[in-house]
């Protein structure tokens, strides 16, 4: 009986709010990437380093003090693209901090804070291809990732447009880039900034090249459970007070503009007029 009780007793409280989990485990869990540079990916030692990443610390640090509390452990969970919501929404993890694009069809299973960039899905091939846009692909071979929103857009273009091009699904970004180096596909269709990250990020960044106009428009943003007002609340306030007290623009520089690990090469991205524009009025309605 005393057991039956103790389990009844255990599972409410993990039915209870994040902040309320948060606050009887002393953690938060924060979801991360392994090759989504410069957002959240793994550096030389294996660790969980990016823009997102460090949105996601300062984040934690505000959950922290709203709570009171002297001392708060953040604790990572390495997911991939297929199982990144599935991962929020089953509260195996508090805040997912990678390039997850917030739209309508994502809202229905997850929240999402305000964008902490805007990009748009165009084409990394190599660097001896004829290929300049999507059209070029006809009869070809153009991977992307499972569970991104860029090969659903192509997926669906390519049926639009009849244009009989191969869709091949890769299970993360290095394997799709590494499938256009070997050959084994003519383009790799993802947003542009983690494209060229990714080419940042190789031994020789001279063999490819992102071509294209953007086939999408994408807010990426911090997801976070669905319908739990109060810790939204406290991780949009925070974003917001990034915002508007510009503390993010130093972050947007070290990661865009500086060299970053592994590698430490520059990504030389000046922050998009349509970001900056986006963060007059920060918010975490998108009209995508």
């Amino acid at each position: 009986m005393m057991t039956a009780l103790l389990g009844a007793l255990a599972g409410g409280a993990c039915a209870g709010t994040v902040l309320e989990r948060i606050r009887a485990t002393g953690k938060i869990v924060v979801a991360h990437r392994e090759s989504s540079v410069p957002f959240s990916y793994l550096d030389a030692d294996k660790k969980p380093v990016g823009y997102a990443v460090e949105l996601c610390q300062r984040i934690a640090d505000a959950v922290r003090r709203k709570l009171e509390m002297r001392s708060l452990s953040v604790e990572y969970l390495l997911v991939t693209p297929a199982n990144r919501l599935q991962a929020i929404a089953e509260g195996k993890a508090d805040l997912e901090c990678g390039s997850t694009t917030n739209n309508a069809e994502r809202r229905k299973t997850v929240a999402f804070t305000v964008p902490h960039y805007i990009t748009g899905a165009r084409y990394l091939v190599r660097s001896d291809s004829t290929i300049d846009d999507l059209p070029q692909f006809e009869g070809k071979k153009l991977v992307s990732t499972k569970g991104t929103t860029p090969l659903k857009a192509i997926e669906q273009a390519n049926r639009e447009r009849l244009l009989r091009i191969q869709v091949l699904e890769a299970p993360d970004h290095a394997r799709a880039v590494e499938m256009v180096e070997k050959g084994e596909a003519d383009g790799f269709a993802m947003d542009d900034v983690l494209l060229y990250g990714l080419i940042a990020g190789r031994p020789d960044p001279s063999k490819f090249k992102v071509v294209g106009k953007f086939l999408t428009i994408e807010p990426l943003a911090i997801m976070l459970p669905k319908d739990d007002p109060e810790f939204k609340r406290v991780v949009d306030d925070e974003m917001k007070r990034l915002i508007q007290s510009r503390e993010i623009y130093p972050i947007y520089d070290r990661w865009f503009l500086k060299p970053i690990p592994p590698r430490n090469t520059p990504l030389n991205l000046p922050m998009s007029y349509l970001l900056k524009d986006f963060w007059k009025y920060p918010t975490d309605q998108v009209p995508f």
